[in-house]
């Protein structure tokens, strides 16, 4: 609950996400004065072995990562039977919502996302570690574009014990490579086909295989050919969509080994030198030798539809008699007044054992404004047992040391037994502002919240002479010295700078210069050398990131630099009459 502390360091400030095995909630920790994200293990399934041994698992597995591209686990623990996992607070869009908003991406953004997911991903896959569960939900994306991999949730490495059966299939049956549907297992290579799929996805913005049910689709990633991505983007350069069928190759075989394979492909897909690469041929059959295409698990599961297909099938007409339609009626009458019986049976459930039960209930009475030892007798008196551990609160209205609320709350009914939460007053408590000017945001907003205050951040256009920082607070409108209550807003203003690529290639920028911008932006810079006999010798022809391109921290720039062919004439001559380091022309924006 809000407030709360886990293990005595982070506490709670709201919920912000619910699984299958396990609640997120944004936390401060108290101890290093940041936000952070508290994955824990619901209530029910801490009692049960099983999902204790994978909710540790999945622990041990990511907190042994570390990598940009993927969200750092920061402590693991657990708290009076609270299992928990302490992570990076990630603030932003994943890539579902954005493709929402969007419908689907350039192919400049979607080589430098899935770049940046395959070098995330190739951290895991040195460690045998599988995530299992690529898809869009998964894949946080922040405003400066810097990707993040969440939730190994369903990873595991692969030389640990297997928690659940061979046959178990994990993840999203979207992306579900086709190993994992057919029961056998997952590989590092069950990853790469999910995030074939997931890349062909953010190009044509609709999934490539569809259907009704789980199964149907399940089926599709079994039998189907991936539809021709040629027919939604005529233009798309062959390099890409060789990536596409190699990583979502139905055979394991013809995929990449592992997702840094994959990532060195990405790297270059969009070079010039890989204009006219042909099309990518599949080395071994895309179908097993035997000619299975799917298990018997699966064959019962779509019996019916498989029947319902066969061309084949006939269908027999008979003439019903009076004595045959009597028979019927009966059968009818009596299917009839077993429902019938039902209804009553299951409205006797409904409206009567609500009334027998509340008998047994006691009412939780109103202790505000007591003492704790007061209160504690009151709620004794009735039958409910107290917390040994008080929350505190600020109240204007109730003095310090009283009781404010109860967990659950008053007039509330529950059986004798149940513990109740006193929420105490610490009196009418002021938190005074600082000067926030110059400090990370987050932190600044961790902090605040921790004291109930609500934080709004807003943005302000800056110019270059303001030398403003990103993510640093450089205004806000309550000013340092004054005090405010929980539920008091304050809002901290941050700069919004959007750095764009410059044109390199306009004779003006030297290898140190563009080095030096990298270096200030926080941009990895490849430098290739290319002969040609049209830019003067070391001007820059080239670059992967256009003019105009949004900068982002952690992405790689390529530059590519003339070079002097051997016994070629001194004098360059340029197609465009000009004195060399003109840049090549881009189609689309792609170079």
């Amino acid at each position: 609950m809000k407030g709360q502390k886990i293990n005595d360091r982070y506490q709670i400030i709201k919920s912000i996400g619910e699984g299958g095995m396990a609640n997120v909630y944004l936390a401060y920790d108290t101890i290093l004065d940041r936000d952070v994200a508290v994955k824990v293990l619901r209530g029910d399934l801490s009692n049960d072995e099983k999902f204790v041994r994978r909710f540790q698992r999945e622990a041990l597995s990511a907190s042994s990562l570390s990598h940009p591209n993927i969200v750092e686990v920061y402590d693991v623990g657990e708290d009076n039977g609270q299992y928990f996992i302490v992570m990076e607070y990630i603030e932003g869009k994943n890539l579902k919502d954005l493709l929402k908003k969007r419908g689907k991406l350039t192919t400049t953004e979607v080589v430098d996302i899935m770049s940046q997911i395959a070098d995330g991903l190739s951290v895991a896959h040195d460690s045998y570690i599988i995530h299992r569960d690529i898809k869009p939900q998964n894949i946080m994306i922040l405003e400066n574009g810097l990707v993040k991999i969440t939730d190994f949730g369903i990873a595991m490495a692969m030389n640990a014990t297997q928690l659940t059966q061979t046959n178990s299939v994990m993840g999203s049956v979207h992306y579900l490579p086709p190993e994992q549907a057919s029961g056998k297992g997952s590989t590092l290579k069950s990853d790469i086909y999910s995030m074939g799929i997931l890349m062909y996805e953010l190009l044509v913005g609709v999934l490539p295989y569809r259907g009704d049910n789980a199964v149907e689709i399940a089926l599709k990633h079994l039998k189907e050919p991936l539809p021709s991505i040629r027919d939604e983007l005529p233009d798309l350069p062959q390099a890409v969509e060789n990536i596409i069928l190699k990583s979502a190759a139905k055979n394991p075989k013809n995929r990449y080994n592992d997702a840094r394979e994959m990532y060195e492909d990405l790297k270059t897909c969009l070079d010039e030198s890989r204009k006219d690469e042909p099309k990518y041929e599949y080395e071994y059959p895309e179908l097993d030798s035997d000619g299975k295409k799917f298990t018997k698990q699966v064959e019962n599961a779509v019996a019916l539809e498989d029947e319902a297909d066969d061309d084949t099938s006939t269908v027999e007409i008979k003439e019903i008699s009076g004595e045959e339609v009597k028979k019927e009626n009966i059968v009818l009458i009596i299917l009839a007044a077993i429902f019938v019986g039902l209804i009553v049976i299951v409205t006797t459930v409904v409206f009567l054992l609500p009334k027998m039960l509340d008998k047994k209930q006691n009412v939780v009475p109103d202790v505000a404004g007591l003492t704790v030892k007061q209160a504690i007798a009151k709620l004794g008196d009735e039958g409910f047992d107290v917390n040994d551990e008080q929350m505190e609160i600020s109240s204007v209205d109730v003095p310090s040391g009283k009781v404010v609320k109860t967990t659950p709350a008053s007039g509330t009914k529950r059986t004798k037994g149940t513990k109740v939460t006193l929420y105490v007053s610490t009196g009418d408590e002021q938190h005074e502002i600082s000067d926030y000017n110059g400090r990370n945001y987050l932190e600044v907003k961790g902090e605040l919240e921790a004291y109930n205050i609500i934080v709004i951040i807003e943005k302000r256009e800056v110019k270059e002479s303001d030398n403003a920082k990103e993510n640093l607070v450089m205004d806000q409108d309550v000013k340092a010295g004054e005090k405010l209550r929980a539920g008091d807003t304050i809002t901290l203003y941050i700069p919004n700078i959007t750095v764009k690529y410059p044109d390199f290639t306009d004779g003006s920028y030297t290898v140190e210069k563009v080095q030096a911008f990298c270096d200030t932006y926080g941009v990895t810079l490849k430098v290739l050398e290319d002969e040609t006999s049209s830019y003067n010798e070391g001007a820059i022809f080239y670059q992967s990131r256009p003019k105009g391109y949004t900068v982002t921290e952690g992405t790689t720039l390529t530059i590519k630099i003339a070079k002097k062919p051997e016994n070629a004439p001194d004098t360059p001559v340029n197609p465009d009459g000009g004195d060399g380091g003109s840049a090549e022309t881009c189609e689309d924006g792609l170079c």
